[in-house]
């Protein structure tokens, strides 16, 4: 892949040595959830399970912005993400200051390269696989990388976060 298109996520995984494969498909801009079409897109060809892939959601509490990681498909617990992160409660952040903190737009926010390195809880059942699926910033493509990884090099703490 040449620099003039990796994303900072990428610029990120590969400064840091973190071993990961890149998986494109298909972005539909009328699809309404992008974890949605990413869970379809990648469980395809049979080798990859809906739960491996992870979606990638900016939460906002009384300290300011986190991020929170779980199974594309899961529904989140904001009550769950703020205990884990030390927050005294959260909501879903405003898209605006999501893009602006993060530097991605919503649908491709990555743990990986943000503008701001913001507090990150990763759902605990992550550990069970050896690879995880999350957005490698730009709609359209993510970015396979082991649990261990995503974990040391965003700082995440794990927790149980589905509802």
């Amino acid at each position: 892949m040449s620099s003039a298109k990796a994303t900072p996520a990428l610029a990120a995984l590969a400064a840091a040595g973190v071993p990961h494969e890149v998986v494109k498909f298909g972005h539909d801009a009328r699809e309404g959830s992008f974890g949605d079409e990413a869970v379809r897109a990648l469980t395809e060809a049979g080798d990859v399970a809906a739960e491996q892939i992870y979606k990638t959601l900016v939460i906002a509490g009384p300290d300011g912005l986190a991020v929170a990681m779980l199974p594309a498909l899961a529904r989140l617990s904001l009550k769950a993400a703020a205990a884990a992160l030390g927050f005294s409660r959260a909501t879903m952040a405003d898209r605006a200051s999501a893009e602006r903190a993060t530097g991605y737009v919503v649908g491709a926010v990555s743990p990986f390269g943000q503008r701001k390195r913001l507090p990150t809880v990763v759902d605990v059942d992550a550990l069970g696989w050896d690879r995880v699926f999350c957005s490698a910033g730009r709609r359209g493509w993510d970015v396979a990388v082991a649990p261990s990884e995503l974990i040391r090099l965003t700082g995440a703490v794990t927790a149980a976060i589905q509802a």
